[in-house]
């Protein structure tokens, strides 16, 4: 018999002691491996799951120490959500003041860069260590509307006991990814929280929807940036003969000559420099700096040839990339997250995988094999030469090296996520 699963919105009609009791019921049922009489939301249910095989306080969670004053503004001054800042205090803050909740913008690292609120909400904020600087990762933090929404890349609401970490149950959250248009990054969380008692079913969808508006104010100068490009590259272009084109430092082309049609984003060297290189959907190329963006004039049309070595580089999940060594020299391949997935199991189980053993692997379900072979599909068009099938393998005669990213604090370490 399938267990029904939790309702926002009726525990938004609840009394807040009641919805309390009710999530910690849940809550403990989950952690003691029983089944509980109503199920957790899905993706707080995969959070717990995920937390339970770390060993992370279920108390407590881990009080990471805080970044530098020196580190907060070197990122936030290279953060792409500087420039969408007046988006977001326009839709969010003056309703979350009203609210009794705290607006927090986090990056990629689950850091907290920007965060406003009034005084009172904050001195609540600050009793967690909600401050800038802190480090709200899920494997430190548990289940979070940060944490949880960099894993997920999805909009997520955390409510009172639906934390991992016993010490936010006090805590509602509510956050939304924002990605990079110009290359697919995610680059960090909107998120807004408060008190248990200002649980609103209405939060997320707001927080999704300004979340939404922030990436479209980011799309829009990323348009505006290559109009001026193309001002500066079809002078230079029309001086030339063959396939050439000129792209921003993301890859996007501003103008081209001799590919028709036009090609879509170029995988440059990362980070772009000048040399030559086979870039994935041109062959070789030689590439060179022009005011604001980059020349790229085609050579030899065609494939890398073979390839010696490949490096995957896992050191930051969200911006994992393989760099690939062969006779035609050297070049990177961004991942996303799922084929950053695909190539470190492949690595782990250098005899190969099925579709349906790489299926359980991800999934924890043998069956979602046509899901697994349209994803390999995509990377092996990425990578040629580098992968076989049946069973999915690296090629024979390929080094193979994966660097991890670093294992964080142990469970029970206690430095002060105190204000920065």
């Amino acid at each position: 018999m399938q267990t029904t699963p939790i309702d926002l919105a009726r525990l938004a009609a609840m009394d807040p002691a009641e919805a309390g009791r009710v999530l910690r019921g849940v809550r403990d049922a989950a952690l003691e491996g029983r089944r509980p009489a109503l199920a957790p939301r899905a993706d707080i249910g995969a959070s717990w799951r995920r937390l339970l095989d770390t060993g992370l306080d279920t108390e407590r969670g881990v009080r990471a120490g805080l970044l530098p004053r020196e580190e907060i503004e070197r990122r936030r001054g290279e953060s792409p959500l500087r420039a969408v800042l007046p988006v977001l205090r326009e839709a969010l803050v003056t309703i979350a003041d009203a609210a009794q909740h705290i607006v927090t913008v986090a990056d990629a690292d689950a850091r907290l860069l920007w965060r406003e609120g009034t005084t009172a909400v904050l001195r609540k904020g600050d009793a967690h260590g909600f401050v800038i600087g802190s480090d709200w990762s899920e494997p430190l933090a548990g289940t979070t509307a940060v944490g949880t929404v960099l894993v997920t890349r999805r909009p997520v609401h955390v409510h009172a006991a639906e934390h991992f970490v016993a010490a936010y149950h006090s805590w509602t959250c509510a956050g939304a990814p924002v990605t990079d248009p110009r290359d697919g990054r995610l680059l960090g969380v909107v998120n807004v929280s408060g008190p248990q008692s200002t649980l609103h079913p209405t939060t997320l969808p707001l927080v999704t929807a300004v979340a939404r508006l922030a990436e479209a104010e980011l799309r829009q100068r990323h348009q505006t940036a290559l109009e001026r490009l193309r001002a500066v590259a079809s002078p230079l272009l029309g001086r030339m003969t063959g396939r050439a084109l000129i792209t921003d430092g993301n890859g996007w082309p501003a103008a081209v000559i001799g590919m028709p049609p036009p090609p879509g984003r170029i995988q440059l060297p990362r980070p772009p420099s000048a040399g030559r290189f086979w870039l994935a959907s041109l062959g070789m190329a030689d590439v060179e700096p022009v005011p604001g963006g980059w020349l790229v004039r085609v050579t030899e049309p065609g494939g890398p040839g073979p390839v010696a070595r490949i490096v995957v580089d896992l050191t930051r999940p969200r911006y994992a990339s393989a760099t690939v060594h062969g006779a035609a020299g050297s070049w990177v391949q961004e991942l996303s997250p799922r084929h950053a997935e695909l190539l470190g199991l492949l690595a782990a189980h250098r005899e190969g995988r099925t579709a349906a053993q790489l299926a359980r692997d991800l999934f924890g379900d043998p069956t979602r094999t046509v899901t697994v072979r349209a994803e390999l599909s995509r990377l092996r068009r990425q990578l040629p030469h580098v992968l076989t099938s049946r069973p999915y393998r690296f090629a024979d005669g390929i080094e193979v090296e994966v660097r991890h990213p670093p294992r964080p604090p142990e469970a029970g370490a206690d430095e002060s996520r105190g204000e920065a």
